[in-house]
């Protein structure tokens, strides 16, 4: 679902995901939503967005998260 509504390319928005056909980054999406932001707001503030577009930059973050590698390290430790 993600992909077929995110996009990533050089010449918009220095390569950062947006929602395709929009220059609005997912990150924007995602922070407005940690800030308390309700689906209702978000989508009259930003009116090209749809609640697919929304659970699309959901379904992006919780991939690009699945996909991280954690590294631990041994400092610190007693």
């Amino acid at each position: 679902m993600a992909q077929e509504r995110i996009e990533s390319r050089p010449d918009i928005m220095f390569g950062k995901p947006v929602i395709k056909g929009t220059r609005i980054p997912v990150e924007r999406v995602l922070r407005e939503l940690a800030a308390g932001a309700a689906l209702e707001d978000l989508l009259k503030a930003h009116p090209r967005l749809s609640e697919a577009d929304v659970r699309a930059a959901l379904a992006y973050a919780a991939d690009e998260l699945a996909g991280e590698e954690i590294l631990q390290s041994d400092k610190g430790a007693k």
